[in-house]
């Protein structure tokens, strides 16, 4: 589950970390409002607005402006709430900006120039340790970064057992050359993210930038948090956090069904039960000449509801030329998952493409009955490979 900056930076604050305040609004109105408690609270007179999506590049799309007074607040607020910011990371379709940050302007004069640095903690599966990743070149794409100037991306990486130590905190302000005050501000900093990262069972945390003040403050500009979802039982007060509108539509309407549902970009719509069944014939599919449309697995206990259910989210996708149904019954039954088909034809209609089914396993026998005795337009399978034979004649 991802969090917004405005969630990311306070929930880094609750460990520890400064932040660049701020305040989330909805409205131009209430924009102003909060960057007046902002000057009373900082005393801070500039201010950024932000928008809150789901994505990074947001400057570049337009959607982080400053403003120097409250009529350009009011003014800069109304224009990036309700656009929509379109990148490589929001896809063709962009996102829709709802939410905005009013934050403090943090690049103020001082005894010396600021400095933005990029820090980021996850795990490394290769090492099973966690790594923290930093760079003296913050404020940009990481990934220019590491292609470019590669020896400017180090890693830390840190035993999940011992867990991080004085001595690594350390070695990472040294190598960020940093001294004094502004070296010390950033081991309290680097302390503050892991214990974020660890306490609240985040599968990421990236702060980008992480910014030496003036004053040799150093304090989170920017955050992105991803949390574990399966975590999120022993952490109430997070999954509260959720915000649905940057989710894609049909994954929240499948998850609310009790489906493991995930869009992309094929042509070949799939119903499955257990995710290596499911892996298996995505690649099934592939080596067949088409691509997935979706990761759908509709769990061990799938009843005919569900299933009906599955039909009509994959039928959402106008880009399906078939539906391949792979059903091996172990718990589920079989005659259960073609009650649900049939369910489904007789509930949606005509399904308008073509219907491949494989069942094995608990009631096979059964199920084929079932859907034998509705007349349906299905074209039944056995073996793998003969599914794979009806999906390319599908597609040719």
């Amino acid at each position: 589950m991802n969090l917004h900056e405005y969630q990311a930076k306070e929930l880094m604050k609750k460990f520890g970390a400064k932040i660049q305040e701020g305040i989330m609004v909805e409205s131009a109105d209430a924009a102003v409002e909060a960057a007046k408690k902002l000057t009373a609270d900082t005393g801070t007179s500039w201010h950024v607005i932000k928008a809150q999506v789901h994505a990074g590049g947001r400057g570049k799309a337009g959607g982080v402006k400053l403003a120097k007074n409250l009529d350009e607040v009011k003014s800069k607020a109304g224009e990036i709430l309700g656009m929509k910011i379109i990148n490589r990371q929001t896809g063709p379709q962009g996102k829709v900006v709802h939410k905005i940050l009013v934050a403090q302007d943090v690049y103020y004069p001082g005894d010396s120039e600021p400095k933005e640095f990029y820090v980021s903690l996850l795990l490394d599966r290769n090492t099973g340790k966690n790594v923290f990743i930093y760079s003296t070149e913050g404020g940009m794409d990481i990934e220019e970064v590491a292609e470019s100037t590669p020896h400017l991306v180090n890693k830390e990486f840190i035993d999940p057992l011992l867990g991080l130590q004085g001595y690594q905190l350390r070695k990472m302000a040294f190598n960020l050359g940093l001294e004094g005050q502004a070296f010390k501000e950033m081991t309290k900093f680097l302390k503050a993210v892991y214990d974020t990262y660890i306490k609240s069972d985040a599968s990421m945390v990236e702060i980008n930038p992480c910014l030496k003040t003036s004053d040799n403050q150093v304090i989170a500009v920017d955050g992105k948090i991803s949390l574990d979802g399966n975590s999120l039982f022993r952490h109430p007060d997070l999954a509260e956090m959720r915000d649905v509108l940057e989710e894609d539509a049909t994954e929240v309407e499948a998850g609310e069904a009790g489906l493991n549902y995930v869009q992309l970009d094929g042509n070949v719509g799939c119903m499955v039960n257990g995710a290596g069944l499911a892996m298996a014939t995505m690649d099934m599919i592939k080596l067949s000449g088409g691509e997935p449309a979706n990761f759908l697995d509709v769990g061990g206990t799938a009843d005919a509801k569900r299933v009906e259910t599955a039909f009509r989210i994959i039928l959402k996708d106008k880009n399906v030329k078939a539906i391949l149904v792979n059903i091996f019954g172990g718990i589920v039954r079989c005659d259960r998952v073609a009650q649900g088909i049939v369910d489904a034809y007789k509930s949606i209609g005509d399904i308008p493409v073509p219907l491949i089914v494989r069942l094995q396993g608990t009631n096979a026998k059964e199920g084929k009955e079932l859907i034998d005795a509705s007349g349906l337009k299905v074209t039944p399978v056995i073996l793998l490979k003969e599914a794979a034979d009806e999906v390319a004649k599908v597609l040719a």
